[in-house]
């Protein structure tokens, strides 16, 4: 480690992997270090189980110790920390943190009842994946944990909680648990959220369960004794250093690709994937397909979420790396993704007739109440490799377009540039155009939009250290992405015209998957 080189720590509890990463005073990655974990599916939900989230964050944490001494030859200390966790979701506790329900995660599409009767009341979207929404479904469902609840958070929230002792989550995680006005909850709709409560039957105070929202920068929290053992079993970690808010993969995707200023945005795509452009002002209208979030530092976003994003691709990849064993080949993971990706440079204009739906659950954005991946093709089309496979990339989008479409008509608003982050742009170009044609937009990717959220928080942590007075997108633009080298493809009049193309066989089919349900 350089003389007095500041070290600053984000961890991410994504769907697939807990990531850990090291970064300086410069914003470089220093180590990083992950840990490979997937959610269970149990009594009816898609769950994760909390002594999973102890163990992965201390094997995670473990892999990018053993990674920055590899790379340097010694130890480290770390200045600041900062957790986050796939958004929004369902853990509560009672008074003694004990686990009322196992942890319900934005995975699940069984709120609906609550999504619509919330959204009415409300006259703001609640997405059935917001906390709000699973526990007044809770309540319509009379759920008897419901009258032990003293906490309700979400993954970051938890996580945090149990390092510091204090229930806060970051602004843009807090705003998709239950509406944000300023920097604090929406007290008008509290009050409307606690008479529907008492309708029900549930004496509920939202706002005392809820934790407290905590804006980008803030500080006041600190690593307990406690906090260090549940990640570190090395004794690297020591209580005092400073804790940032916790944030959701949205703000920290924002974050990691410098999207928090009005007129940016970004596109996240893992397991699910989801679309993020900050706006100058409020929508004039509610979408039921555009949630309203806020950025870490309390600017409006309408973001537009896909349930389902790239597992579907990687269970066809599986099956193809099965069939070249069979064939007495092995490729290793990354080439398999390669050749396959890049081999859609071969596809026609049409995916060969070709629609594909990646649905391995509900997707509430096109109305499709439970998972049935799908694939099907027009008699006289074409089925190759590049074809098929292509077909799957595109359909990784199609969710989106509907709200895209809802912005650009309902709301004037065209997205000018969009920053795409996440394991589907590890292999250069190829879903990153299909992006900028599918968005009919310019979209660039950073040479660290591979590291994706857990970079993002570190980000955050050091923010809160090294934000001389400065807003966070001031900080972005000036300290951190000032000299970064980044990649844009812009849409071509083709590929506008042959994305287009497949929304109409997307949309034409979408009956047949909801008849399948």
């Amino acid at each position: 480690m350089a003389e007095n080189e500041k070290l600053f720590l984000g961890i991410e509890l994504g769907s697939t992997r807990i990531k850990s990463v090291l970064i300086n005073e410069k914003y470089e990655i220093k180590a990083s270090g992950a840990f490979d974990w997937e959610n269970r599916f149990e009594d009816g939900y898609f769950t994760y189980r909390l002594e999973d989230v102890h163990t992965g964050l201390r094997e995670s944490f473990a892999a990018l110790a053993d990674d920055y001494k590899e790379k340097n030859g010694t130890g480290f200390t770390v200045d600041a920390i900062g957790i986050s966790a796939m958004m929004h979701g369902y853990l509560v506790f009672d008074g003694d943190m004990r686990l009322l329900t196992p942890f319900r995660t934005w995975r699940n599409s069984k709120a609906k009842q609550a999504s619509d009767e919330l959204t009415e009341l409300f006259s703001h979207h609640i997405p059935q994946r917001w906390s709000a929404a699973n526990l007044y479904q809770s309540m319509i469902n009379g759920e008897e944990h419901v009258k032990h609840i003293s906490y309700l958070t979400t993954l970051a929230g938890y996580v945090h909680m149990r390092m510091t002792g204090r229930n806060e989550v970051g602004l843009c995680e807090a705003s998709g648990m239950f509406p944000v006005s300023g920097e604090g909850y929406d007290k008008k709709r509290a009050v409307l959220f606690n008479e529907a409560a008492r309708k029900l039957g549930y004496d509920t105070d939202i706002l005392s369960i809820l934790p407290e929202p905590r804006p980008a920068g803030a500080a006041g929290a600190y690593l307990t004794e406690e906090g260090a053992a549940m990640i570190d079993g090395t004794g690297i970690l020591r209580s005092g250093i400073p804790v940032c808010p916790p944030e959701g993969d949205a703000g920290t995707g924002m974050t990691a690709t410098n999207s928090v200023r009005p007129g940016t945005g970004s596109v996240s795509a893992g397991t699910s994937v989801f679309a993020q452009l900050v706006t100058d002002r409020p929508l004039s209208r509610v979408y039921r397909g555009i949630d309203v979030l806020k950025t870490p530092d309390g600017a409006d976003v309408a973001l537009i979420h896909s349930t389902n994003g790239c597992t579907d691709i990687d269970k066809w990849v599986a099956l193809f790396d099965e069939f070249a064993k069979l064939c007495g080949l092995k490729p290793g993971k990354t080439e398999l993704y390669s050749l396959l990706y890049n081999n859609t440079k071969n596809a026609d204009a049409d995916c060969g007739k070709i629609a594909a739906y990646n649905c391995i659950s509900a997707e509430p954005s096109t109305d499709v109440p439970s998972g049935h991946p799908l694939v099907f093709r027009e008699f006289d089309g074409k089925l190759d490799l590049a074809n098929f496979f292509k077909a799957n990339l595109c359909a990784v989008f199609a969710p989106l377009i509907p709200g895209m479409r809802m912005l650009r008509e309902g709301e004037g608003i065209r997205p000018g540039k969009i920053y795409a982050h996440g394991g589907l742009f590890k292999i250069p170009e190829i879903a990153q155009q299909i992006l900028a044609n599918a968005f009919e937009a310019p979209v660039s990717v950073l040479s660290s939009a591979g590291e994706g959220g857990a970079y993002g928080m570190a980000l955050l942590s050091a923010f809160m250290l090294l934000n001389n007075g400065k807003t966070l997108s001031e900080w972005l633009d000036t300290e951190v992405f000032s000299g970064s080298h980044e990649k844009t493809l812009l849409p071509t009049p083709q590929g506008v015209g042959s994305y287009r193309d497949f929304m109409e066989r997307y949309e034409k089919g979408l009956p047949a998957l909801r008849a399948l349900s």
